[in-house]
Formats: structure tokens, sequence, C-alpha cells
């Protein structure tokens, strides 16, 4: 079944579901996956622009393309290693600057530590933790010459720390086709490029989704549902100096499907727009996100 997929834990804002429909259940001994998928995020402008490009700037439009493999090394263990190519694009009155290059790289351990199983269905939840590292690109400049903020660039020249948790429900409401999944994560930065610690960002990921279509001996099915997703930023800090309006918070509501192709083959779309977010002077909420991916399952014999 799709549902013994492990999650893609990508840490972009607004990464979207991942590489699996159920997020709780790590890979079975033995198997692994490679997963790719794009990442497309549209962020509005801040509330008080600027004619120079601000030093707390995210991108107006940016793309991750990550790869995801993933290793389930003994029962209830799992570990992931993250890929990210990224591409920053800033567009203002008069500026306009981009520039794409690798961004840092993640390891994961997932455990799960619960699971229980009934008439109705299970009952999962996992924790999941691990570094991200700075191998992404930091000296990146614009058309000007200059080098561009932190906030630009495809890596973030710190080490930070990933933590998360992730619980399934399958059979809500007595309904076996009927799953509800939540995934919750932070991002815990330190300082990094040119003295900044970019704002530790927390997600928050709820999606109910049903399965009308699944076939007598579970090679293929079809998941669909809507999503609700609560991101918050803290401030950046520059050279120890809190950014005060920088971070904030953004309520985004959307739809995730995810189809299966064959035995250990599928794809996903999802789709999540901004309903609510904060005003500070210097937030870029997200706007719009666009996710799709391609998952491939094996098994390895070692």
């Amino acid at each position: 079944m799709l549902s013994s997929f492990v999650v893609l834990l990508a840490v972009s804002t607004a990464a979207g579901q991942g590489s699996a429909p159920e997020t709780a259940p790590p890979l079975f001994p033995g198997g692994e996956l490679i997963s790719y998928s794009s990442n497309f995020t549209t962020r509005g402008s801040m509330r008080e622009p600027s004619r120079n490009l601000p030093v707390t700037a995210r991108a107006t439009f940016s793309h991750e393309g990550a790869v995801n493999f993933t290793w389930g090394f003994r029962h209830d263990f799992d570990v992931t290693v993250l890929v990210p190519i990224s591409t920053n694009r800033f567009e203002g009155t008069p500026i306009s600057v981009s520039g794409t290059s690798l961004g840092d790289v993640m390891a994961l351990v997932k455990y799960r530590f619960y699971r229980r199983d009934s008439e109705r269905g299970t009952t999962q939840a996992s924790v999941s933790f691990g570094p991200k590292l700075p191998t992404g690109r930091t000296d990146l400049n614009g058309t000007n010459g200059a080098l561009l903020p932190a906030g630009l660039q495809p890596g973030s020249g710190s080490t930070d720390a990933f933590i998360g948790a992730n619980w399934t429900y399958t059979g809500l409401f007595n309904l076996r086709r009927l799953v509800a999944d939540e995934d919750f994560h932070s991002l815990l930065r330190t300082q990094g490029t040119q003295r900044t610690r970019l704002g530790s960002d927390t997600e928050s990921r709820f999606w109910l989704s049903y399965r009308p279509y699944e076939a007598k001996n579970v090679t293929r099915e079809w998941f669909i549902g809507p999503v609700l997703t609560w991101l918050h930023s803290g401030d950046d800090r520059i050279t120890g100096m809190a950014q005060a309006g920088s971070g904030g918070d953004v309520l985004l509501a959307g739809l995730t499907t995810y189809v299966g192709l064959r035995p250990g083959m599928h794809i996903w779309l999802g789709m999540d727009w901004d309903v609510a977010h904060s005003n500070g002077a210097l937030f870029m909420p997200v706007r719009r996100h666009v996710s799709f991916g391609l998952t491939q399952q094996f098994r390895l014999h070692l």
C-alpha cells in the first residue's frame, strides 16, 4: 500500500505534503524509496516597500526541486537524505534579482513510537529529527554585482536543527477510507552567512483524505482531500539585532491528491492559497504554493 511510504520532510516554507499520503508510518525494514518533488512558492510584497533591496527580503517567487532518498534500516526506524536545488527570484520596483544553486542538505531519522490496530483502522505516531547542513551557496550576487541578502541565497550558511512529529488516524468516523493526518515540524536556526540568523520556521499541516478508488489487490489507489496549513516565521536577526516585523504567521487552505500508478510508484499534486496572514512591515507572506512529485519504492537486498 502507499501508506507504507515515508513522508518527504522538506523544510522550505509551505513545503507541501511530500512523498506519502500518510506521514506517520516509517518505511518498512529493508525498503528504500527515491522521490523527486517540485515546490513553487509565491510571496506577497512587504507592506512598506523600499527602493533598495531590503536586508530581510525573501523571494517573491521560488522553486525548490528536491531529491529524497529514504531507507528503512530497521523496524520502526528509517533515515532520509534530502538534496534540494533552489531558485530564488525577487521582483520589485526598480529591483529584480534571481539565482539558482544547490541548497542545504538534510539528514533525518524517523522513529515510530506508537501503533495501534483496530477494526476501525490504524493509529500511528512518530517523531523525526536531524541536522540541516550548510551545503548551499551563500555568495550569489545581483545584476549590479552586490551580494544578495541571506534570505535570497540558496543556502543559509548555518547548521540548523529539524524536529518534527507526525500522527495518522485511519478510519475516521468509522469510515475505513477516511484518513486524518497531521504533520508538525520546526526548523531551529543558528547564525549563518552575513552574520544573519534567519527566523526559525514552524509548520503545522492537517490533511483530511478520502480514497474514492482502491483496487482489490491494493496495487492502485487514489487519495484526495482538503488541507489546512499554519506557517510561523520568527524575526530575522542581523549582527545580533532583531528585525522587528520581518516574521509573521500565514494560514493556507488547499487541496492535495495522490494517485498510485502501479505497485511502488505514485504521483501527487497539491495546491494551497493564503486565507489570512500577519501584517508586519517587513513580512512577506506566502500567497500561493503548488507542489507535485513522483515516488518510486524499492526493496534493498543486503
